[in-house]
């Protein structure tokens, strides 16, 4: 047990450590812009996008800071706008798919998933989404009835105050970071000593086959459908060193993940903008399950065509001379 806590404290640390260095000064750097005149006019930029989803101006405005920063800036400007039912879940539904953007990318780049993968499906999913659903739900032009009224922050003027509060956040994010990843990495190593991890990698495996992955994979599809794509990336992290998940495979992975992660929690803090929790939900996990499905199916198909043609070009070769 002392030789479990050991180790997995100090994979703790280091996953920290990787994390950390992402966190912190994606932290800082938006916590400062936000007190400047850049995101103001990013969100100017794409106010015209938004009419194309069947989304006010104002939406830009929780769509933008739940991509810079994260779910609960974005339910914080929802609930100071006068918005639908149906406008709040098209937002919902995007920022499930596409939320904390530079921190989440820039974990999957070190899992070694590809920028353009990265961009393309959580970009992809969210635009796509709005867009079928603005086409198909003809209800919810009630407006939406908030269940709590957010705290108000307290405007920061100067840019020592504006340093200083981006620090703190950033120290926080990293600090929280560590009180879920340190723990979480001590449970794991001592799961793998006692050997219960490969009992629990058994009950999942089949979904994580009929997903397209291996075996060694389903503690790290496990693990983000339960703690998040950020956290649950210590356990990829540490899953691609040591038990040997490929980069496909770990690429699948994050493809599901993007789709369908921390299911439990980024469902529930929606409840309180009065949208349908239920639908939201079910559309992640469909989403999920299809995406990954049809990119395993291309991929393997075409792994398959490049090793005929391997085999097929020393034949012919061999024939000519």
């Amino acid at each position: 047990m002392i030789s479990s806590l050991k180790k997995g404290s100090l994979v703790g640390l280091q996953t920290t450590w990787t994390l950390g260095k992402i966190i912190f000064p994606v932290t800082l750097l938006v916590s400062i812009l936000q007190h400047t005149p850049v995101l103001p006019w990013i969100i100017k930029a794409i106010t015209p996008l938004m009419a194309l989803l069947g989304l006010s101006g104002d939406a830009a405005i929780p769509i933008v800071l739940g991509n810079f920063l994260n779910l609960y800036a974005a339910i914080g400007a929802i609930l100071s706008l006068d918005l639908t039912v149906k406008e709040v879940f098209i937002i919902a539904v995007m920022l499930s798919f596409s939320h904390n953007l530079f921190i989440e990318t820039g974990v999957a780049l070190k899992v070694g998933v590809k920028l353009w993968v990265v961009l393309v499906v959580r970009l992809g999913l969210a635009f796509l989404s709005a867009a079928v659903i603005n086409l198909v739900w003809h209800g919810g032009s009630e407006l939406a009835q908030y269940g709590f009224i957010p705290a108000k922050e307290e405007q920061v003027a100067g840019w020592t105050a504006m340093i200083l509060e981006g620090l703190e956040k950033a120290g926080m994010g990293v600090l929280q970071l560590a009180m879920i990843v340190i723990p979480l990495m001590i449970g794991i190593q001592i799961l793998k000593d006692l050997k219960w991890l490969d009992v629990i990698s058994r009950l999942i495996s089949p979904a994580v086959r009929a997903l397209g992955m291996k075996e060694n994979a389903s503690l790290t599809v496990a693990t983000g459908l339960l703690i998040g794509l950020a956290m649950g990336a210590g356990v990829m992290i540490q899953a691609v060193k040591e038990d040997g998940v490929s980069k496909k495979d770990a690429t699948l992975a994050f493809i599901f993940l993007v789709a369908c992660h921390a299911v439990i929690e980024d469902t529930l803090i929606f409840i309180p903008l009065g949208i349908p929790v239920v639908p939201l939900l079910l559309i992640r996990i469909c989403v999920a399950v299809l995406l990954t499905v049809a990119v395993a199916f291309i991929w393997n198909r075409t792994e398959l065509a490049q090793r005929k043609g391997a085999v097929y070009e020393p034949q012919n070769r061999h024939r000519s001379i």
